[in-house]
C-alpha cells in the first residue's frame, strides 16, 4: 500500500542509502546482464541563484559494479517546486527538465523521452522511511531496467 507524501521537497529532504539494481536486457546473448550501485542521496537546500524560490540539490554517490568492475559514480539534480504545492519538478544539473513528480497518493509514474528511448518511472512510497523507483527504459539501443530502493538515514 502506497504512502502519501503531502510535500515531496519536505519528505525528501535528507540523507538516504541506495541501492540500485541495473539489468541491461540488449548486453547478453545468454540473458540480462546485472550491474549495481551502491551509495547514498543528500537532498539539501538548493542556494544562490539556482534556489529559484526553494528546491533540494540531489547529490547521489557511491560505487557501481559492472561486469565485476566497481567504478566510482555520482550524479546531481536539482528538485524545484511544482504545481500544485506539494509537487516537484526534476531538472538535470544543467538545467533541463528531466520530469514532474508527484508523491501525494505516494505513487506517481513519469515519463521521459531522451532521443529514440523512452524512460518510464514508476515512483512508490514504502513508508515515512522508504521508497522506490523503477525505470523501464526501451529504444533502438536500449532494453534497461533500473530498480533503486531508498532507506532514510537517521541520526
Amino acid at each position: 500500500m502506497p504512502f502519501p507524501v503531502p510535500d515531496a521537497l519536505a519528505h525528501l529532504a535528507g540523507e538516504w542509502r541506495v541501492e540500485r539494481t541495473v539489468r541491461d536486457f540488449a548486453a547478453g546473448a545468454d540473458g540480462p546482464v546485472e550491474g549495481r550501485f551502491s551509495g547514498t542521496t543528500r537532498f539539501t537546500p538548493l542556494t544562490g541563484a539556482a534556489a529559484r524560490g526553494g528546491g533540494l540539490l540531489h547529490h547521489e554517490s557511491g560505487t557501481f559494479t559492472w561486469r565485476g568492475t566497481p567504478r566510482p559514480a555520482e550524479r546531481t539534480l536539482r528538485f524545484l517546486p511544482g504545481e500544485p504545492a506539494g509537487t516537484v519538478l526534476v531538472h538535470f544539473a544543467d538545467g533541463r527538465f528531466f520530469h514532474g513528480l508527484d508523491l501525494r497518493t505516494g505513487r506517481h509514474t513519469a515519463d521521459h523521452p531522451c532521443a529514440a528511448d523512452l524512460y518510464r518511472g514508476d515512483f512508490t512510497v514504502a513508508d515515512a522511511d522508504s521508497w522506490r523507483t523503477c525505470w523501464r527504459v526501451r529504444g533502438p539501443a536500449k532494453d534497461l531496467l533500473l530498480t533503486t530502493d531508498y532507506a532514510r538515514v537517521h541520526g
